[in-house]
């Protein structure tokens, strides 16, 4: 599933290409026509994400909500002018992971014909957008997404003034987890199963550590390593959370498993302690820790 540093891209790549352009919406597989009508010809004007959330407001008070959940991808497609001008650079597909043109664009001539079961196709002066998979994909009000957002925890990426306080009351508070708490959408939006294994190893926390017993100190702490690393998967459009100690030798980037402490690195050696990386299961999702270093 993707998670939020990817959303937070994705929202960033629509205003760049979309911001400002009166869109043909239109759903070829028609499990969205009903509210690809309601959005057709009108402009979207601003897109933004929480979590996992996007949400791409229109001109006349409707918005198109997104929720990729498992499955759920964005391929992207135009001319040389389809290309955003921020970090996220020219994706071709976001969903689990990126994909990126070569950097060459042929002369675009509209968009091809749809290829599988596309929920919905965005099409603008010079590309278009087509969502497969999505769990959610639907035409809702402004006040419908205020009641979404207000549903949702806050999101490190935010990170507003109230929101570091507001996830160490909510963790605190509950006895549960700390590895569920930090699944939970409604206790801090945005992280998914990479980040959760990352960050609780980086800041050395027992994954079955009930919330209320984690210090207020620590609690502060994980909020702020989860902004940083989550910011960082924006800029870099994947999620590293290594120093480059532990890439190869001049690297500028790491290789796929050098990246990542504990992540799908179950029964391996831990790269502080050499204990083997431990695997279980949490809530439905593989739960990855070091029990050397996490106890």
């Amino acid at each position: 599933m993707p998670e939020g540093h990817s959303v937070r891209r994705l929202a960033r790549q629509f205003d760049d290409v979309f911001g400002g352009e009166t869109l043909a919406v239109s759903s070829p597989q028609g499990r969205f026509a009903a509210g690809a009508a309601l959005l057709d010809g009108h402009t979207m004007i601003e897109s933004q994400a929480h979590g996992k959330h996007l949400f791409l407001h229109f001109d006349h008070a409707l918005v198109l909500h997104v929720h990729l959940g498992l499955y759920g991808a964005w391929d992207f497609g135009g001319d040389a002018a389809f290309r955003g001008a921020s970090s996220i650079g020219a994706p071709r597909k976001v969903g689990e992971r990126e994909t990126f043109d070569d950097g060459t664009a042929a002369a675009y001539a509209g968009p091809p014909a749809p290829v599988g079961a596309v929920r919905v196709r965005l099409v603008g002066r010079h590309g278009w957008a087509d969502l497969r998979g999505a769990t959610t994909c639907a035409a809702i009000t402004g006040a419908e997404a205020s009641a979404v957002l207000a549903r949702l925890g806050p999101d490190p990426l935010r990170n507003l003034p109230p929101d570091r306080e507001r996830f160490v009351t909510g963790v605190r508070s509950r006895k549960t987890p700390i590895a569920a708490l930090l699944m939970d959408q409604k206790v801090i939006a945005g992280v998914g199963n990479v980040y959760r294994a990352e960050v609780l190893f980086r800041q050395r926390i027992a994954p079955l550590l009930p919330g209320s017993s984690l210090p207020r100190d620590a609690a502060e702490l994980l909020w702020d390593d989860t902004a940083a690393v989550m910011g960082d998967g924006v800029r870099d459009g994947r999620i590293i959370t290594t120093p480059a100690s532990y890439w190869g030798e001049g690297a500028a980037l790491p290789a796929g498993d050098e990246a990542r402490y504990v992540y799908k690195r179950q029964g391996l050696p831990c790269r502080v302690c050499a204990v083997p990386v431990g695997l279980a299961e949490l809530g439905g999702r593989k739960l990855y820790w070091c029990p050397g270093c996490q106890q």
